[in-house]
């Protein structure tokens, strides 16, 4: 092989850059692959080990073919132009990928009856990323077969290739995560990593003087996606928003108008945080959740400790501070970046103090006790396994004053016997001798409240009746007429076995089915046309 080759060839550094920047972009695309998915299908492990399942059968079959390929027709030419072709494609991923994914999730609704989300996010996988990084899997095998100049050698060879490949790859994962992604958004990072790869296939092009065609034709390509891909917006049809980016944990989208300013992480599951302009209760389960202040025992409300974990953009505190007055309110809130977005947009005191911070961590790493904790870390199907398990609330009980409460908001509503929310509240009741609930009108929340103190429900109605402010004695009121004693089971989340993920996914389903059931009559009845003339 060593006489045949010219140009960049002739120097194997060139081949091993070359393993170096597939490894890479490989692992900037997967990275890349959970930042698209995420505001659609969230970033839960069910998610994740999608993308890592589908990325590593692509891989394998690329390794297969690339190998088989370099045996038969030895021709970097194939090679190079295969890592070409990957990299347009991954360029046109901030194009198109969005459209395809609300695509593929339109169709599927109203035809996939159990596990939406694994079945489209499975979907939008094979569509999007296998593809290109079947192209990619091809690299490894057909370097070891143009650099290999003997036996004698290719030990070390192959060694140097996988070094090289590894590197590549370590960078591909700590870049896209720390630096492209929080600075400039997903879709640039697609479009930086799909620039490398091609300048290294123009580099070997231009280096050979041949395929000057593909390297013209590739060339406009990459500039027009990325003069019509640097857009960080998944919500593309909205035309309004206040905010939109990306910060290490989420995507992010604040929206506002005449009355109120509200958070949304997921573009397809509702919205997390809301602000009232008017200064008026949200209409949320916050507005519930003020009950807690209310349940603990002769203390003063202005003069207890309140720890809010997943402070979010602090509507919480806000509305507590408001109706109750200057409490100690502390939150914890794991992304700096909601909390940097609850100081300019949601009206957050700077007076409150917000922990950047696991919660889970934060309790372990502080002694104080408080009167009230509010646990508001659950989103969607992205619960956090650590802070719903038994050994969890133990460890919130023990950062408990002796009368104090906590509440727990549930945001999602399962009717089958051992949903999540029967298992979040049968764990909660083996730690705690007290607890209720209520749900929340006009959504899928659920409010639950736990303590030792078994007068809770008897303080709420005693200080109810002393609040001053009507609106707040309404709500205060509907709560006591809708709460209910919870009867503990035997479904326990433990450290060692916490399934929240695929427990939240069984009640996504069930919320889907009963979202589209009346389109999928229409469509079932009338077609695609009456479908279209129902919007």
């Amino acid at each position: 092989m060593e006489q045949n080759k010219k140009g960049v060839l002739k120097n194997k550094l060139f081949l091993y850059l070359t393993e170096f920047f597939a490894g890479m972009s490989v692992m900037a695309v997967e990275l890349g692959a959970s930042r698209l998915l995420a505001p659609y299908f969230s970033s839960s492990q069910i998610v994740w080990t999608i993308i890592i399942g589908t990325i590593m059968i692509a891989m394998a079959l690329g390794n297969i073919y690339g190998g088989r390929t370099a045996d038969k027709s030895p021709n970097p030419d194939k090679l190079y132009g295969r890592i070409l072709i990957a990299a347009i494609w991954i360029a046109l991923i901030p194009v198109v990928g969005k459209y395809i994914i609300i695509g593929i999730s339109a169709v599927l609704i109203f035809s996939v009856n159990n596990n939406f989300l694994i079945i489209a996010a499975f979907a939008a996988c094979m569509v999007i990323f296998v593809f290109p990084l079947f192209l990619l899997g091809t690299v490894t095998p057909s370097l070891v077969k143009y650099s290999v100049d003997s036996l004698d050698d290719n030990g070390k060879t192959v060694g140097t290739l996988g070094a090289f490949n590894t590197i590549g790859s370590i960078i591909g994962t700590f870049v896209p995560t720390f630096v492209t992604i929080p600075a400039v958004g997903t879709s640039i990072t697609f479009l930086i990593f799909s620039g490398i790869l091609l300048a290294l296939s123009i580099v070997y092009f231009v280096s050979e003087k041949t395929g000057k065609k593909k390297v013209i034709v590739s060339g406009l390509i990459f500039v027009l996606c990325c003069g019509l891909g640097y857009s960080d917006s998944f919500a593309f049809w909205e035309n309004n928003l206040t905010y939109e980016g990306e910060s290490v944990y989420n995507y992010l989208q604040v929206y506002e108008n005449d009355e109120r300013v509200a958070l949304s992480t997921n573009v397809l599951f509702g919205v997390q945080s809301v602000y009232m302009k008017q200064d008026e209760l949200t209409g949320m389960y916050y507005d519930y959740a003020m009950a807690a202040p209310l349940m603990t025992g002769e203390k003063n409300v202005s003069d207890m400790d309140v720890l809010i974990l997943g402070m979010g953009t602090g509507t919480y505190a806000t509305q507590c501070n408001k109706y109750f007055g200057n409490m100690n309110i502390e939150g914890v809130e794991i992304d700096e970046k909601i909390t940097q977005l609850s100081r300019k947009y949601f009206s957050l005191s700077d007076d409150i103090p917000v922990t950047t911070y696991d919660g889970r961590a934060f309790l372990n790493a502080t002694k104080k006790k408080y009167d009230v904790i509010m646990v508001d870390a659950y989103q969607d199907i992205t619960i956090p396994f650590q802070m719903s398990s038994k050994e969890f609330f133990e460890l919130v009980k023990a950062h408990l004053e002796d009368n104090g409460v906590m509440v727990v908001n549930m945001n999602m509503r399962g009717s089958k016997e051992g949903n999540i929310n029967q298992y979040l509240a049968d764990t909660i009741g083996s730690v705690f001798q007290t607890e209720y609930t209520v749900d929340v009108a006009g959504s899928s929340n659920r409010e639950l409240f736990a303590s030792d103190n078994p007068e809770v429900l008897s303080n709420l109605r005693q200080n109810t009746v002393t609040l001053a402010d009507r609106e707040l004695s309404g709500m205060m009121n509907e709560v006591l007429a809708n709460l209910t004693e919870y009867k503990k089971g035997t479904y326990i989340l433990t450290d060692d076995n916490a399934p929240v993920e695929l427990l939240g996914m069984q009640v996504i389903d069930e919320l889907i089915k009963d979202e589209v059931a009346y389109y999928k009559d229409i469509y079932e009845r009338d077609g695609i046309k009456g479908l279209i003339d129902s919007f």
